[in-house]
């Protein structure tokens, strides 16, 4: 590669950035992604990154410790991280740095993780700390470059009626959106909303968030299916509003996008998704992992072939339960899957060889009977005087000439 080739687009990172910065001193993976913010976005150039890293420093590169961290405060692998917060009965961030970070010291950089993690093993019993969240999970909205956020209504496997319509289309008058959208997950995002009007928007529109936000379950895109289309073998739209309603908004360690197709056509992009699924006649359908669409892509590996709607839902709860326990936090089921081995995650979730499936099923329920829609709390009580109040505006600085 040319010294001037780009590996992080999401930071602008060349191959001689990192050069540099292995030259300049950095004697590890990690010292080099701080040092320059390569892999600091997305993630997806993180393992180009590393190779990198390594031929730079003709194999004299220091052992980072940290790297098998689940987050970078807390000086534990995520099993044996998992085991300690259940064995110390650990409910809330601030107990977890308390008992187990060196010298019982907060990291803001481990906070979001830790939340997740705690979300999904307690479910309704975890200790909710609001300065443990990131922005976005605050005041349940992703914030854009210019300090605005925006909305995104809960669209069921993209369906959405006449009224809602009109709702949205009110709301965003009333509040002078500058932008009305219709997203790739298949709904509409209100964009450029202002944080003190997003409690009354919510209360205007009488609509569930969409939780397109965070490190969650986001969305289930899907085709009309066998009801409007000639090539539809099956209800696609149907069992996408079924998934997306059992698997709403829970945490995981990254963000998890589905998809449902009626027919191997692939209209709604299932086979390069976390969890696609596609309709393959009479009455079976076929489940894929770990696929990709962005910066990387892949296309998801077949798990199973079933036979009912309801089997899809069993299994595809399954891998998820299994991912959110075992992945690493930001890791995408892109590389998790590969990581771990498909013929290894058949083998845990269609044949039970490690025992665990009905701890599986029972801790994906748990997550589930949690969940409750954020703005039917903060919409009427914030959870801190200042979780909606006005931002200040933030000032384009001038820019600097680089010497």
């Amino acid at each position: 590669m040319p010294a001037d080739s780009q590996v992080c687009n999401c930071n602008g990172v060349s191959k001689g950035d990192i050069c540099g910065a292995v030259s300049g001193g950095c004697s590890s993976v990690g010292e080099v992604m701080d040092r320059t913010r390569a892999g600091k976005g997305c993630g997806s150039c993180t393992s180009l990154v590393r190779q990198i890293v390594e031929w730079a420093a003709d194999g004299d590169l220091a052992e980072d410790p940290a790297a098998s961290y689940y987050v970078p405060g807390i000086p534990m692998a995520k099993p044996e991280l998992m085991a300690a917060i259940r064995a110390q009965d650990l409910r809330s961030v601030s107990a977890v740095f308390a008992a187990l970070a060196p010298g019982g010291k907060d990291d803001a950089k481990s906070k979001m993780g830790l939340t997740s993690l705690l979300r999904m093993i307690w479910g309704r019993d975890y200790v909710e700390e609001n300065d443990a969240k990131f922005i976005n999970d605050r005041v349940h909205g992703n914030i854009q470059r210019d300090g605005t956020f925006s909305v995104v209504p809960q669209m069921k496997g993209g369906v959405t009626t006449p009224a809602q319509l009109r709702r949205i289309a009110d709301v965003a008058e009333k509040y002078e959106v500058p932008m009305v959208k219709v997203t790739g997950g298949q709904r509409i995002d209100l964009l450029g909303v202002r944080k003190e009007d997003l409690p009354a928007m919510w209360n205007d529109l009488g609509m569930p968030s969409g939780y397109a936000y965070g490190k969650s379950f986001r969305t289930v895109k899907t085709c009309v299916g066998s009801d409007f289309c000639r090539f539809g073998l099956d209800d696609s739209t149907q069992l996408g509003i079924d998934l997306e309603t059992r698997f709403q908004g829970i945490e995981s360690p990254a963000k998890i996008k589905m998809a449902v197709v009626g027919c191997p056509r692939n209209c709604a992009e299932a086979y390069v998704k976390d969890v696609g699924v596609v309709a393959v006649g009479n009455g079976r359908w076929e489940i894929y992992v770990g696929g990709a669409a962005g910066a990387s892509v892949r296309k998801g590996d077949l798990l199973a072939t079933v036979d009912s709607p309801e089997a899809v839902i069993t299994l595809a709860g399954r891998f998820l339960q299994y991912y959110r326990e075992n992945a690493n936090w930001l890791e995408r089921t892109y590389d998790f899957v590969p990581r771990i081995g498909l013929e290894t995650i058949k083998a845990v979730l269609l044949e039970d060889t490690e025992g665990i499936v009905a701890d599986l099923d029972a801790g994906m329920q748990r997550s589930i009977d949690a969940y409750t829609d954020p703005w039917g709390q903060d919409g009427k009580q914030p959870a801190t005087p200042g979780q909606f109040r006005p931002s200040l505006p933030l000032i384009a600085l001038p820019k600097v000439p680089v010497r």
